[in-house]
């Protein structure tokens, strides 16, 4: 059985304080995508559980090979609770590029319990899963509906908002170039906006910029000017709407007409990719 982990990017991303328990509050609006990653899992005659991987970031080492990997977290917190689960094979190959900001591992890690869960007749509830996924990370909560959300606390609360960007190209574009979460919080900015999110979808598109920021990008884009650049190179090129997806390192632009991917200039090792919203 296979199923297909999808990506997402932040839109608008506000720091707004730091938090007793070391976490920081964050207010976003996270968005779903179709590039994805793909996890196949199938029943074990070895009596074992084997895991493996393929794709993006994957000679690197980017990706966790051990206990660590959200796939493997997410079946063994399963298990534990329900003796029927077997040992399992499981392939995951990456679409999704690592240090992104695009929520791969999270995406990752969530589908691993719909795909558990589906393959052993668990018959898991709404509830059920939301636990599960409060245990994996904060914004696992997103991939269970996969469709526009307001996101603040620490990045765990959600509430529906009515977003469409139905029509529009977006273009990813990731330098080669990681970025961790850690790293991306030692210099951020701290600050309130005068801007509601939730009311996003009042908002005309050609003009979010002057609504939204994501306050990760004063520190990031001084450390690594080719983000700044990147920026706006999809300005250039016609962005309605570019910024930083979360922590970095991956920079987007919304588009109304589909672009000529020659022209975002990049070297070779750049993830580049394009998709049609729907």
């Amino acid at each position: 059985m296979i199923f297909f982990p999808n990506c997402k990017i932040n839109i608008g991303l506000f720091i707004t304080g730091k938090r007793d328990d070391g976490f920081h509050n964050l207010e976003s609006v996270f968005y779903p995508l179709g590039l994805c990653d793909a996890l196949e899992m199938r029943i074990n005659d070895k009596s074992k559980t084997e895991f493996s991987l393929s794709g993006i970031g994957v000679e690197e080492n980017f990706v966790s090979k051990d206990e660590s990997n959200s796939v493997l977290k997410a079946y063994h917190l399963l298990r534990k609770d329900f003796p029927k689960i077997k040992d399992v094979k499981i392939h995951l190959d990456k679409g999704i590029p690592c240090f992104a900001g695009l929520g791969g591992g999270s995406s990752d890690g969530t589908f691993a319990l719909k795909l558990t869960d589906f393959m052993f007749d668990l018959r898991l509830s709404e509830e059920q899963l939301y636990y599960y996924a409060s245990l994996l990370g904060s914004d696992n909560f997103f991939f269970l509906e996969n469709k526009p959300k307001f996101v603040y606390g620490r990045g765990e609360k959600m509430q529906d908002i009515d977003l469409s960007l139905k029509g529009y190209y977006i273009v990813l574009v990731k330098p080669n170039l990681n970025i961790s979460t850690k790293e991306a919080y030692q210099n951020v900015h701290i600050s309130k906006s005068n801007f509601n999110l939730r009311e996003l979808s009042e908002k005309d598109i050609h003009n979010w910029k002057d609504y939204l920021r994501n306050d990760f990008e004063d520190s990031l884009f001084e450390k690594y000017p080719i983000l700044k650049e990147t920026k706006a190179m999809l300005y250039d090129n016609g962005a309605i709407y570019s910024q930083m997806s979360g922590s970095g390192a991956t920079v987007f632009g919304i588009f109304e007409n589909e672009v000529d991917l020659k022209k975002i200039k990049q070297d070779t090792n750049t993830f580049i990719y394009q998709e049609k919203l729907k």
